[in-house]
């Protein structure tokens, strides 16, 4: 009997190697990040770009890296008489050239130029939002699991009432009351991330609840080890398989979510590049200038799609009843 062999296999099972092999030999996951590395990508660029005059104090100009690519231009700036002209159809040729491979706006901006930046925005507010759930939901599920009795009455009782309410008349109302009327994305990312408190505490608290009856837990707390340290270094690392699958998916939904307060008017407000917002404007304009509307959308589409599969191949990766 071949004991280091059987070794090698328990190990193989277990750990971050383990899950990183798994998602490689998953075609789906695998396209799937590729999805989100490029979004992520192209989101760091556009962040660093829009920010370079501020993060050099003032070495470099803004939109430093576009000027150096003739074919972006600055997404928020409205070309001056003579300069532009809206409604420019896809791959409209200007000099034997593609000026604007995906048409211009009703101002005149170069459509390109905003969908790519839009990714900023859109991808910055699904990862914030969905880490401001993360970690709410992450600490009041540890805690209300760990402690039991009336801590976990009180918490979940909150819980299930901020669930009760509808996430997208909560986040208004959240965005309303906090802005005073006038609609802000930040507010609307913080709503967001209120709205998902409990979905993650939910999930933590079902972890929790088994693991706090391990044999290692009760040997923490006889050696005199505080609640507090056995709950962060113990109950919630041992957690988070399950919610770090949630939070992948998730944030694809945070994006669909923050694009539709765009649209509504509730999220970026103009001329921030903002998909959802882009989709609002270009409503009035669905039979003369349909791909005003169609580029933003399958931007969406693609990111979102994205972060599923993956997602979806990170929870099989994690899922033990499929790693025996």
């Amino acid at each position: 009997m071949d004991d280091g062999g059987s070794g090698d296999d328990i190990e193989v099972k277990r750990g971050w190697r383990h899950t990183v092999r798994k998602v490689k030999e998953d075609t789906t996951a695998r396209w799937g990040l590729y999805i989100v590395a490029i979004v992520l990508a192209i989101s760091a660029y556009t962040m660093i770009d829009s920010n370079l005059s501020r993060l050099t104090l003032g070495a470099m100009s803004d939109f430093t890296f576009a000027e150096a690519l003739p074919i972006f231009e600055h997404p928020e700036r409205i070309p001056g008489p003579g300069e532009g002209e809206g409604h420019l159809p896809p791959a409209f040729h200007a000099d034997g050239s593609m000026a604007h491979p995906l048409g211009t706006d009703p101002d005149g901006r170069d459509y390109f130029t905003r969908i790519v930046y839009g990714a900023q925005v859109s991808v910055s507010v699904g990862i914030v939002s969905t880490l401001i759930g993360f970690v709410g939901g992450t600490l009041v599920g540890a805690v209300a699991g760990f402690y039991g009795g009336k801590v976990d009455d009180v918490l979940m009782r909150i819980v299930e009432t901020v669930y009760a309410i509808p996430p997208l008349i909560l986040i208004i109302i959240f965005t309303v009351f906090i802005t005073g009327g006038n609609p802000d994305i930040m507010y609307a990312v913080v709503g967001v991330g209120i709205t998902f408190i409990p979905v993650f505490a939910r999930i933590i608290r079902s972890e929790v609840l088994s693991i706090r009856e391990m044999d290692y837990i009760e040997a923490a707390r006889a050696s005199g080890v505080k609640n507090r340290e056995i709950i962060l270094r113990h109950v919630i690392p041992n957690s988070f398989a399950p919610v770090l699958v949630y939070a992948t998916l998730q944030i694809g939904v945070t994006i669909l979510i923050v694009a539709g307060l765009s649209f509504l008017g509730y999220g970026a407000q103009p001329p921030t590049p903002d998909w959802g917002q882009m989709l609002n404007v270009s409503h009035g304009y669905m039979h003369a200038n349909v791909w005003l509307s169609i580029w933003p959308g399958i931007a969406i589409l693609i990111t979102i799609m994205g972060f599923n599969l993956f997602g979806d191949g990170l929870q099989d990766a994690l899922d033990p009843r499929l790693n025996e």
